[in-house]
């Protein structure tokens, strides 16, 4: 993980520096378990998983991202972080990327045409962002 590209981030007002709070690591982190368990119920619509699953893993980068000391209004951003702040591997913060465009074609056009493989890489990124973000322990300060 590099702290350098986050900075740089920030010096471009991309990121802003804030300091990390742990209430709210503790509370991003929940509402990612939730809607991640949510997003692996069968019985919930498709459309819902879809939605629960990709807000589980944008609720799971933000507690990453600000477990760093920095915030970004830019959910896309949060995505595009994960090599510097887990360590997550360009394919799968791509995947987030890719569930990212068929959540704003589902929210603004009402469209969603996201398959049953894309939930699945969602729910299992999510899982494994989970799992990263809980290992980073305590916020430092």
């Amino acid at each position: 993980m590099t702290s350098a590209n986050l900075d740089n981030l920030s010096k471009i007002g991309k990121l802003k520096k804030e300091p990390p709070d742990q209430a709210e690591l503790e509370g991003l982190l929940q509402a990612g378990r939730n809607k991640l368990k949510d997003a692996r119920n069968a019985s919930n619509a498709f459309e819902s998983r879809f939605d629960l699953a990709y807000n589980a893993a944008h609720a799971l980068s933000l507690a990453a991202l600000r477990w760093h000391g920095y915030r970004s209004e830019n959910r896309y951003l949060v995505f595009q972080a994960l090599p510097h702040t887990l360590g997550i591997e360009d394919a799968e913060w791509r995947v987030l990327a890719t569930c990212h465009e068929h959540r704003n074609r589902a929210e603004y056009r009402g469209i969603l045409d996201a398959d049953e493989r894309l939930l699945a890489a969602a729910v299992e990124i999510a899982a494994r962002l989970l799992a990263a973000v809980e290992a980073l322990g305590p916020v430092k300060g």
